[in-house]
């Protein structure tokens, strides 16, 4: 099966457009859907990629699948995260500690926010750097059990798992498309290209 028939064919699909005889009437309590297929619905609709893993078999297998079908397994990548180098130390990859030569970025992320579909990273992932001087290809790393319902929720989760030394650069991911819309903790980035490899730990 073809990496991108899976890519777009999750069970995370978002749902069709109902016709007007099925809509909810206005008054009617919202549809409560769980925390990890909302991340899932926002992720893709902003452009994003992601292929859903229940092992680090899968992890690996799919990994080499994205740099396959992109031809990135013929160019070099830049990682920056130790917990990354670790996670893929079996996967045969051309690494770089050039960002300016590098094709890729892989790295994990501090939380997903479901609200928007957007990762939340730190200095933890991208040193002092803008994410704008990384490349405009991404591979992200994270597991179901870092999804939030909102950044205030991630920024919480950031605090408590890294006290008393609290990382910096704090910004999100979140413009897949170039018609996205700029916010504080987007400003002066662009557009990028984003593969998620997604790990169940629930």
């Amino acid at each position: 099966m073809s990496l991108f028939r899976k890519l777009f064919g999750s069970k995370f699909d978002p749902p069709k457009k109902s016709s007007s005889s099925d809509e909810r009437g206005r008054h009617m309590p919202k549809i409560d859907v769980p925390v990890d297929e909302r991340f899932m619905i926002a992720f893709k609709e902003n452009g994003g990629k992601f292929l859903y893993c229940t092992d680090l078999e899968e992890i690996h297998t799919n990994f080499n699948s994205i740099l396959e079908e992109t031809n990135w397994n013929k160019e070099e990548g830049y990682i920056y995260s130790k917990s990354i180098k670790k996670t893929f130390k079996k996967v045969n990859l051309q690494l770089t500690n050039d960002l300016e030569k590098a094709s890729y970025f892989v790295t994990p992320i501090e939380a997903l926010i479901a609200e928007n579909g957007a990762l939340l990273i730190s200095s933890n992932q991208i040193a002092e750097k803008k994410i704008n001087d990384y490349p405009n290809n991404i591979i992200a790393y994270a597991t179901t059990s870092q999804i939030v319902h909102n950044i205030s929720d991630g920024l919480s989760g950031i605090k408590q798992k890294n006290a008393p030394k609290i990382p910096t650069n704090i910004t999100t991911i979140k413009n897949f498309k170039e018609e996205q819309e700029e916010s504080f903790l987007t400003y002066g980035s662009s557009a990028k290209n984003v593969y998620l490899l997604l790990l169940e730990d629930l």
